[in-house]
């Protein structure tokens, strides 16, 4: 047999060429057929769906829901702003008209000077930024402690604070109103006073936990650096993990003053004084006895404001790369 196999190779040398690579090519590792998903099958094709028709048909519905969403979220300010400078008749006969009958500008300055609109914006405006001080202080300093010190006890610190969240905010109305009836220790009483709807509004476990959040997200590098360089836990919190911290001051800031601006239940159990009592709670007292037309421009005017702080704080603070100048060099 192998007297034979090397005659017909010797007698034919272009069969042993022509079988090798005939070989390899058959002992090569063969590609799996590509099976196409049956869960990722739609009603159109691939195909289809990169075609003109289907480009356009998804741009508009895509503008469709733009507008949608813009409408819904934008319709009832827009319709505030139009009510505000409306006759009070015009509003009740043709309520979605574009001024029927002309504007009314006047509308804006006697909710201002008539109804003593400037005063309850003073109070709303000093509780707002006395509670934002107050959570400020307690979600910075929560944060860093829990976060950057880490003492042996974080643990237990941040389920305590945790635990706060699952408790709902009606449940403890009671239990505040009886400590800012007499406030443990010192002995005095906060209600009708500025500091009985400041202080309850710093304790906030939703500010603690998301500045921790962002906290632990910060580069240990940079406090590692700053250790090294001599710097003590008063100078790492205010001189590098503040500056990095700006989104989330932001975001903290903006849900304060929103919280506090809109808050209408606590200041009225602590704020029996109606002339220290905030916009959230004057405004529906005074809507039965003024017009519809002041009222609205009333509301127009409470609402200016923290749109306002909105913007301020998402140009200043909201932006993406925040935190690209803490860790170069």
């Amino acid at each position: 047999m192998t007297l034979g196999l090397d005659t017909r190779r010797d007698a034919d040398p272009t069969v042993g060429a022509l079988a090798e690579p005939a070989v390899r090519r058959g002992l090569r590792r063969r590609r799996p057929p590509v099976v196409e998903d049956a869960t990722a099958r739609g009603i159109t094709t691939s195909r289809d769906a990169r075609g003109p028709v289907a480009r356009a048909v998804r741009r508009v519905v895509y503008t469709l829901l733009l507008v949608g969403l813009v409408l819904a979220s934008l319709g009832p300010l827009l319709w505030l702003a139009k009510s505000a400078i409306t006759p009070t008749q015009d509003t009740l006969r043709h309520p979605m008209a574009l001024w029927p009958n002309g504007t009314d500008w006047s509308n804006l300055k006697t909710a201002w000077v008539d109804v003593q609109l400037d005063r309850y914006f003073l109070n709303t405006i000093i509780i707002a930024a006395g509670s934002w001080a107050c959570q400020m202080v307690v979600a910075t300093t929560g944060g860093y402690v829990l976060s950057v010190l880490r003492p042996r006890y974080a643990r237990v610190l941040n389920a305590a604070v945790l635990v706060t969240l699952f408790v709902p905010a009606v449940v403890l109305l009671v239990p505040l109103y009886l400590t800012v009836l007499d406030v443990p220790l010192v002995h005095r009483n906060l209600i009708n006073s500025w500091w009985g709807v400041v202080l309850p509004a710093g304790a906030s476990a939703f500010n603690v936990i998301l500045m921790k959040r962002f906290f632990d997200s910060l580069p240990r590098e940079v406090f590692e650096a700053a250790t090294v360089d001599g710097a003590g836990p008063w100078r790492l919190f205010w001189s590098v993990t503040l500056p990095m911290s700006r989104p989330v001051l932001g975001v903290v800031s903006v849900f304060a003053v929103l919280a506090a601006w809109k808050d209408f239940i606590w200041p009225l159990l602590v704020l029996p004084d109606p002339a220290k009592q905030p916009l959230s709670v004057r405004l529906p007292t005074l809507q039965p006895i003024i017009e519809l037309d002041v009222f609205l421009a009333a509301l127009l005017i409470s609402t200016a404001l923290p749109i306002i702080i909105f913007l301020v704080f998402q140009r200043l603070f909201l932006r993406s790369g925040e935190l690209s100048g803490a860790i170069k060099g």
